[in-house]
């Protein structure tokens, strides 16, 4: 087995592992039904473009579509980031409304364990990072025309 054919099967192991994470994690956040406001519903969102535009890298790998996957990762990314952020203002909101007079210092530290977890907006961002990891050097974006 050459090269080409093992770094060809990795892209698709990775970009197949990224749909389903995408998958996924949109059940999940239906299942704990995560749309009380609208910037709950962004999550969804996500995970949509995302399982869409795997998807679409699988069935037809073109120069196009590979690129659209970056960017759409990218904005997964970057809006993994604001769920992650989000998840620590609410814990620090609840941590001083049950603590009024409590120095932000020690609210901080149950911020990071409150009852809104960290890592689960984080998910999307492992996410981004896998799909992303899958286009490293692809094929299709070299200048040089290439049988994939």
């Amino acid at each position: 087995m050459n090269d080409a054919v093992i770094l060809n099967r990795l892209r698709r192991f990775l970009l197949v592992l990224a749909g389903f994470m995408a998958m996924g994690t949109g059940v999940e956040l239906a299942l704990i039904q995560h749309w009380e406001n609208a910037i709950q519903i962004l999550p969804f969102a996500l995970c949509g473009l995302s399982f869409l535009v795997i998807l679409t890298v699988l069935l037809r790998p073109q120069r196009r579509t590979v690129l659209w996957l970056r960017w759409i990762m990218a904005i997964t990314f970057v809006g993994s980031l604001f769920g992650v952020f989000e998840h620590i203002e609410r814990n620090i909101a609840f941590a001083l409304e049950i603590r009024p007079n409590a120095v932000m210092n020690d609210v901080v530290l149950e911020a990071l364990g409150g009852a809104n977890p960290l890592l689960a907006p984080g998910i999307l961002a492992f996410t981004a990072l896998l799909a992303l990891a899958a286009t490293y050097y692809h094929p299709v974006l070299s200048k040089e025309p290439v049988n994939v």
